[in-house]
C-alpha cells in the first residue's frame, strides 16, 4: 500500500512545477535564442546542466536555438599548431591560418560535441554553421586596429534554422560567416546571437556570461541591476557603469531589443540551471533588458 503522505521534497518539486506553469505557457511556441559560452562551456557539470535545460525547454514547447563560439578550444588548437592567440579589444585577431582553425574547431568539433551532449540528455539536435545555406553573410569588420578576418554581419537568412525547427530538432549554430566571394570570417558569438534573434523575431535572447549581470558599480555586486529599459541603459553607459567586456554584450542586447526581440537577458552561466531560473521564475537570475 502506498504511503498516503508525500515527502517535503516531493511537495517542493510540485510547488516549483506549478509556479513555473504560467511562464511555460507564456513561452510555448516562441523562439528563445541562447548564446552559449563562458565558464558553462568549459565545466563538464555546467555543460550537462545547460544541455539538459535546453532539452527541457524543447520538451515544453519552447523553440530553443543555441548559438555558440568556442574561444578556449580555438586557443588550444592554435597552440597545438604553434600559433599564439592575439586579442585586440576583446576580439581575436584572425589571420588566414587562424580563420581555418576557427572553422575547423567551431564547425567540426565544438558544434558536433554539443549535438552529442543534447542527444545524451534525450534531445534531438542538428548542428550547422553560418556558412550553411549562406545563413550568416559578413564583410571585414572595420576597426581602429586591423583585426584580420573578423567579420561584421551584413545579413542573416534564418531559413536553415526555421527548417531545422520545423522538423522537431534543436538548431545548434556555430558563429562563422562568409562574404559573397566565400571568404570566411570569425564572428563574435554574442553578435551572431543578437542578429539571429532579430531575424527570427525571438521572444528572448539569453547571453550566458561569467558574471552576475549589470551592476551600477562593476566592483560591487550589491549594486546589481535586475531590469533595465533602453533609456536607463543609455544612462548606465554615460555613467561608466558598463565597461570592458560588458560593453559589446550590452550593445548586442540593445541591438536585439531595438530589432524587435521582446527582451534580452544576461545571466550568470556559472550557476547550474540558470536558464530555467531566468525564464521560469518571478525573480529571474540575471539582468533583463527591454524597451
Amino acid at each position: 500500500m502506498k504511503n498516503e503522505y508525500i515527502s517535503a521534497e516531493d511537495a517542493i518539486k510540485a510547488s516549483i512545477l506549478t509556479s513555473a506553469l504560467p511562464y511555460i505557457q507564456e513561452y510555448a511556441g516562441k523562439v528563445v535564442v541562447i548564446k552559449y559560452g563562458g565558464n558553462a562551456m568549459t565545466n563538464d557539470d555546467l555543460k550537462q546542466a545547460v544541455m539538459s535545460d535546453i532539452v527541457l525547454l524543447h520538451q515544453v514547447g519552447v523553440k530553443a536555438v543555441v548559438v555558440h563560439g568556442g574561444g578556449p578550444e580555438i586557443t588550444a588548437a592554435l597552440e597545438a599548431q604553434g600559433i599564439k592567440s592575439k586579442f585586440i579589444n576583446g576580439l581575436r585577431y584572425t589571420d588566414e591560418e587562424t580563420a581555418k582553425v576557427v572553422q575547423m574547431v567551431l564547425c567540426r568539433k565544438t558544434n558536433k560535441d554539443l549535438v552529442k551532449l543534447i542527444s545524451r540528455c534525450g534531445g534531438k539536435a542538428l548542428g550547422i554553421c553560418g556558412l550553411d545555406g549562406s545563413m550568416i553573410r559578413a564583410v571585414k569588420l572595420e576597426a581602429e586596429q586591423d583585426l584580420g578576418y573578423v567579420g561584421q554581419i551584413t545579413a542573416i537568412d534564418p531559413s536553415p534554422i526555421l527548417d531545422i525547427m520545423a522538423t522537431g530538432y534543436i538548431p545548434i549554430v556555430a558563429a562563422v560567416g562568409a562574404d559573397a566571394a566565400g571568404q570566411i570570417y570569425n564572428i563574435n558569438a554574442d553578435t551572431a546571437a543578437a542578429a539571429i534573434a532579430t531575424a527570427l523575431k525571438a521572444e528572448n535572447i539569453i547571453l550566458m556570461t561569467d558574471i552576475r549581470g549589470l551592476m551600477r558599480d562593476p566592483s560591487d555586486e550589491s549594486t546589481f541591476i535586475s531590469e533595465a529599459d533602453l533609456d536607463s541603459l543609455a544612462e548606465l553607459f554615460e555613467s561608466g557603469a558598463v565597461t570592458g567586456g560588458m560593453i559589446p554584450k550590452v550593445r548586442c542586447c540593445e541591438d536585439a531589443v531595438r530589432g524587435g526581440v521582446t527582451r534580452a537577458s544576461m545571466i550568470d552561466g556559472r550557476i547550474p540551471h540558470s536558464i530555467l531560473i531566468e525564464m521560469f521564475s518571478d525573480e529571474g537570475i540575471g539582468t533583463m533588458i527591454h524597451i
